[in-house]
């Protein structure tokens, strides 16, 4: 399977309304990812930045590493944050999305970091062993070759065996490299208290909602085990040591652009299509008048709605041999 960066429990796709359908098609969804990463832009470079951080300079001051990989990439919004953040590194986008590592592609070449990022297909968990066939890079090693930084964003999710996966991954880090896994956080809000349509706290409604196809979509993946999702004592236990964390804040102030709003739409969209049946008759009438173009109550254009949403990312490090 394909995972990707986003934000929130926005995982949800499709059209039949009514459907706790766990089921992604993340190609159908790669302009919604593309827009999410640009609108989290200023939180993932403060990300960026921390990163740096923390895998320290030479002697010259200036920060050196070699290759670093982003796992589940989609289309390479923070693959580009990091090969920006890191010049002297090769930074390879790692997805099982055909479509979504052309986007990174085109997306880098945009940004003038063609000669820069590469990609490789691969179906996660399985491609973290196993060769890549699209984009290949790292001089013929086996798999995804090794790196001294990888990044996976709300990926690890989206696998059945949680500490298996991250024990892969620290497996792919060189001596002093570092994993980088963002999950957790706090859920985005966007909403007041009270919209003035329907009763009020229709978003921590949601929230319930969508913490209850999350755990379907868990249950139901391939492998699934339950995991207590303690990050640090998970990394610890990949073999990592110095486990810790970051949290950056994203805080877009209404009224919104066009753009967060567009975000927000599809996001509302698609919990209304997908999650929506545990709600009752008149908040399921409050999603559709947010969710209408034309409705002076709905989403694309309420003076009200805002965004704000903080993401964790938990770090360990491989020990020097």
């Amino acid at each position: 399977m394909s995972a990707h960066n986003h934000s929130g429990h926005g995982h949800s796709h499709g059209d039949s309304h009514g459907q706790h359908d766990t089921e992604i098609d993340w190609e159908d969804m790669a302009a919604h990812l593309e827009r999410n990463g640009e609108l989290q832009l200023p939180a993932l470079n403060r990300m960026a930045t921390h990163l740096s951080g923390l895998l320290g300079a030479d002697g010259s001051g200036q920060t050196v590493r070699r290759r670093i990989l982003d796992i589940g990439s989609g289309p390479g919004v923070m693959t580009c944050v990091l090969a920006e953040a890191f010049p002297d590194a090769e930074v390879v986008a790692v997805d099982g999305a055909p479509g979504l590592l052309d986007h990174a592609l085109a997306r880098a070449e945009r940004l003038g970091l063609g000669g820069r990022v590469t990609t490789r297909h691969a179906q996660l968990p399985e491609g973290l062993t196993s060769g890549g066939e699209h984009g290949e890079s790292g001089g013929g090693e086996p798999g995804l070759g090794t790196a001294d930084l990888i990044w996976s964003s709300k990926a690890v999710h989206h696998l059945g065996d949680q500490q298996a996966t991250l024990t892969a991954l620290a497996g792919l880090l060189r001596p002093g490299g570092i994993l980088a896994v963002a999950e957790g956080g706090l859920p985005t809000r966007f909403l007041p208290r009270d919209i003035g349509i329907g009763r009020p706290g229709l978003q921590a409604r949601l929230d319930v909602v969508q913490e209850q196809w999350f755990e379907t979509m868990r249950t139901e993946l391939p492998g699934s085990k339950p995991e207590i999702e303690d990050w640090p004592a998970m990394l610890t236990r990949a073999g990592l040591t110095d486990a810790g964390s970051h949290t950056v804040l994203l805080d877009l102030p209404a009224p919104l652009d066009d753009t967060a709003r567009a975000f927000l739409f599809d996001q509302l969209a698609r919990v209304r299509d997908r999650m929506a049946d545990p709600l009752d008759a008149e908040d399921r009438r409050t999603l559709d008048i947010l969710v209408d173009p034309e409705a002076p109550e709905g989403i694309l254009n309420r003076p009200d709605a805002f965004l704000l949403t903080a993401s964790t990312v938990f770090t360990g490090v491989r020990p020097p041999r």
